[in-house]
């Protein structure tokens, strides 16, 4: 059995897909590397099956009917058998002094018999065409060099949400959780992270800089004029979110508090974006969503409200639209998402 599965969704991804590979190659065989070609119509295909003859201990091609970005995921967790699971997107990178800090501590504690649920690092932003790095720690919200639970968690900062790039689950949590990402949706990352933390009772955070997320292609998902493209899919993943769990039965609080923290950055993103657009149509389509977490839980609704960010998406009038949007121009200043 490998200690760590790693999947790298791949739809036409000829032109850089090889980076991701060659970075995880240094985890040699305490690692599975499942490169899922999602229906690519480029040469991402052969070049998988080049890598899976080369490295037939290590690489596995899989090939599927285009079902998109989470379809993808779902394909490489049915078919990991590595104890603990992780996606690397296939325009991204790890740090590979950093990855062998991992399988080292992933390692010992499986010989530890430790049971880890949830593993986080760092994760850096690469504006390559700017030639800018941001790093996302989380050395004020986690404590460091032990086994903690959500009892131990700090605080928060806005930019410090438990994101895709910055976690690896325990591959069997997720299979029990039934984590299954709907299909030709993009922003599913978020429920990948999200669905599975109510099972998760054992954490350990690693202070290194593992995973490097590549910002700067136009037709990037996170790009600013795809994502107002695609609110309609955000808002989708918002409301599967907020009907994933009902937050008032989770016991403890400080997951509790953070689960409604996560929900008010997603009611933010898709309130930004439908304001950015600027239609009378999307200017209904926020006043639905908010409509529908009041509908879906009245006390979920009240605490997404009171969280600052929360509070700042509910200001009125066109005034009210321009300080919304300049906060979040001088958050991307800030933290450099996209």
């Amino acid at each position: 059995m490998k200690l760590l599965s790693v999947a790298i969704p791949c739809y036409n991804s000829q032109e850089y897909m090889n980076h991701a590979i060659e970075s995880l190659l240094v985890g040699g065989d305490d690692i599975e590397i499942l490169i899922v070609d999602d229906g690519s119509k480029d040469d991402t295909a052969k070049i998988a099956d080049e890598y899976a003859e080369k490295y037939p201990t290590i690489i596995r091609s899989i090939h599927q009917e285009n079902g998109g970005h989470g379809e993808a995921v779902n394909t490489g967790l049915r078919n990991a058998t590595g104890l603990y699971y992780k996606v690397v997107d296939s325009d991204d990178w790890v740090e590979e002094e950093a990855l062998k800090k991992v399988l080292a501590l992933l390692k010992t504690m499986v010989e530890g018999a430790t049971n880890l649920d949830m593993l986080i690092c760092n994760y850096v932003y690469e504006k390559v065409s700017a030639n800018k790095q941001k790093v996302i720690d989380y050395r004020t919200a986690l404590p460091q060099g032990k086994i903690f639970s959500w009892s131990n968690i700090m605080h928060f900062k806005t930019s410090q949400n438990i994101l895709m790039h910055s976690v690896i689950y325990r591959t069997n949590l997720l299979r029990e959780c039934g984590l299954e990402l709907p299909k030709h949706t993009f922003y599913v990352d978020n429920i990948f992270v999200y669905q599975p933390l109510p099972m998760v009772m054992t954490m350990y955070y690693l202070d290194v800089d593992l995973y490097r997320y590549y910002i700067g292609r136009e037709d990037q998902s996170v790009n600013e004029k795809v994502m107002i493209g695609r609110v309609d899919q955000q808002i989708k993943i918002t409301k599967f979110m907020i009907q994933s769990h009902d937050l008032s039965k989770i016991k403890n609080r400080k997951l509790r508090n953070y689960m409604a923290k996560y929900l008010a950055m997603m009611m933010a993103v898709c309130t930004v974006l439908l304001l950015k657009e600027g239609s009378d149509e999307s200017f209904e389509k926020k006043e639905e969503l908010w409509e529908f977490l009041e509908k879906e839980n009245k006390r979920l609704y009240h605490a997404v409200k009171n969280k600052t960010l929360g509070r700042s998406m509910q200001l009125k009038g066109r005034a009210g639209r321009k300080i919304i949007i300049l906060g979040y121009q001088l958050s991307q200043k800030i933290y450099g998402f996209n």
